[in-house]
């Protein structure tokens, strides 16, 4: 059997497959070494994971994908998985960026984005990542994400920048003050999380055009401080992640604007990752 995981800041998708053939899917919260402990790391794959799975399954290899999972990094992740998963004899971790080019492009080359709680994007040649824009997280960069939608909007509504009844609307339906929200995102954990749980109040209102307009803005800034780095005329640019998913026409439409071609946009890579572990190595 094998354990694939596709983590992102927010949620973590568990897989358990054997040879292409879904057993179980089950879902966690996210797992990212950036930001977590090991300790922390270990409680959520003991009492949260090891309880949905079959008891006296044999688990021979977990492919563990998520964010934060950097060279430096990932040896806290492989310490945390191999201490509750002891007889799993093959552990790969590797970055939410691999995961999304192996998930939508197999084994062949593309332009593999992330728009979700983050974003990132790369060019994959088929075997690995090639090359890569630093997304720069949601301070410096994230266009296009879910923080990033949330930050511009928190920004223009505390600085009154959208019409009153939009403004008023916010705060009723998220139930926030402002302070509040300075505190959110300034003082408590994964303030990146909270912005992006303020994005679906745009996705809500586009019939407001400076809403539309604010998300048709940030998708256009994704692809031209990032997918336009690659060879966007070979290759199509494929995306994944809820907000590429939720926000799918305004992302055509910013791809029509900086020429870009898209290419599949689907919620999970997990399907994918599932026929690319399932298929022999070329």
């Amino acid at each position: 059997m094998i354990l694939i995981a596709d983590s992102g800041s927010t949620k973590t998708d568990w897989c358990l497959t054997a040879q292409g053939s879904v057993s179980l899917r089950v879902r966690t919260k996210g797992i990212n070494p950036f930001f977590q402990t090991e300790e922390e790391i270990l409680a959520e794959l003991r009492h949260t994971l090891q309880p949905q799975l079959p008891e006296g399954e044999s688990i021979d290899a977990i492919h563990f994908y998520g964010a934060g999972c950097t060279p430096e990094r990932a040896p806290l992740l492989r310490r945390a998985i191999g201490e509750v998963f002891p007889a799993a004899s093959g552990l790969e971790v590797c970055s939410d960026l691999l995961a999304a080019a192996r998930g939508l492009c197999g084994h062949e080359g593309g332009i593999a984005c992330i728009l979700g709680t983050g974003s990132n994007s790369c060019f994959y040649d088929g075997k690995a990542i090639a090359q890569q824009v630093s997304p720069l997280g949601f301070i410096l960069g994230d266009e296009g994400s879910g923080a990033y939608l949330g930050k511009l909007l928190v920004g223009d509504v505390l600085k009154r920048q959208l019409p009153p009844d939009v403004q008023k609307a916010f705060f009723a339906e998220t139930g926030l003050t402002a302070a509040e929200i300075i505190d959110r995102t300034y003082r408590q954990p994964f303030p990146n999380r909270f912005l992006a749980g303020l994005s679906p109040f745009i996705a809500r209102h586009l019939d407001r055009p400076e809403l539309r307009q604010l998300a048709r803005n940030a998708f256009v800034a994704f692809l031209k401080r990032n997918v336009a780095a690659y060879p966007c005329r070979e290759y199509p640019a494929h995306f994944v992640g809820s907000i590429a998913c939720h926000y799918e026409e305004l992302l055509r439409e910013a791809a029509q604007e900086t020429g870009v071609r898209i290419g599949k946009i689907c919620q999970s890579p997990m399907d994918g990752l599932v026929d690319y572990h399932a298929a022999p190595l070329r």
